[in-house]
């Protein structure tokens, strides 16, 4: 079923999010905005109108991106429970939608996840998201938000570092992996369920994220994933998923903290 189709327009988004503070943005900073997200390039895939688990492999075809998925027959069957898929976020886009089209199909599109709230502008995508604001009103209401999912009859991704991988040492990796998905897989009895995802950024990206994490300044790399996933044409990735791991292992003696570590060095391990 098609959605409304629902074009981007940055400086409305912009605007909407400032308020009155958008007067004082010059017209050209919207202009190289539109640039920057490529948003002739985002609308033209927008008009096809593809909604839900049908709009993530859409935009894997749009973009002419292959996956191979090694350890498919690990996805524990669809009558067997919820399950909490978490992955590495390498990408910050293409690994999002990729995941949403293998399990999406894998459970006939019963699954959610977890987004930054820009991305509800993307209305074909908005059905599968849970939007993620930490800022305001919406902040107060997210730990709701976060048990409804898990109460939920769907299945649930994350990625627990929040934010995609960083280049470290010259490693690139996640950063540390929050607690939520083993408290709650633990409370609703939910098996997690590990995926690595192989890919990663270009260098320009890391290097605008480690200039603002040494300046202490905004996440201003997050303005560059538009531009990674319009580089990503013609690529190919990989993602490995493993066994599932019992939520009754997520016992007292280790803290949740000390769970998730565990799983992200599982992760990295497939």
């Amino acid at each position: 079923m098609s959605s409304p189709i629902v074009e981007i327009d940055i400086e409305s988004i912009v605007r909407k999010r400032i308020g009155k503070n958008a007067k004082y943005i010059p017209r050209f900073v919207y202009s190289g905005l539109r640039r920057l997200i490529h948003e002739d390039f985002i609308n033209g895939y927008l008009r096809e109108g593809r909604e839900g688990i049908d709009f993530c492999q859409g935009v894997l075809d749009y973009l002419k991106v292959t996956v191979d998925v090694k350890g498919f027959e690990n996805l524990p069957d669809a009558g067997n429970g919820y399950f909490t898929f978490v992955s590495n976020h390498p990408l910050g886009a293409i690994d999002g939608v990729t995941l949403g089209a293998v399990l999406g199909k894998k459970y006939d599109g019963k699954i959610r996840y977890f987004v930054n709230d820009f991305l509800m502008n993307l209305r074909g995508l908005a059905p599968l998201c849970v939007p993620v604001n930490k800022i305001g009103s919406q902040a107060r209401n997210l730990p709701m938000q976060v048990e409804e999912i898990f109460l939920g009859e769907n299945h649930v991704i994350m990625f627990p570092a929040g934010l995609c991988s960083r280049r470290t040492n010259g490693v690139i990796c996640d950063l540390d992996w929050q607690k939520t998905f083993v408290v709650k897989s633990r409370k609703h009895q939910r098996d997690v369920v590990p995926v690595h995802f192989i890919g990663q950024n270009s260098n320009r990206f890391y290097r605008v994220a480690n200039f603002c994490k040494t300046f202490h300044l905004p996440n201003l790399a997050m303005a560059l994933l538009p531009d990674e996933m319009y580089r990503s044409q013609g690529g190919h990735y990989e993602v490995r998923i493993g066994k599932p791991i019992p939520w009754q292992t997520f016992t007292k003696e280790k803290t949740a903290i000390e769970w998730a570590n565990y799983v992200k060095e599982r992760v990295y391990q497939l």
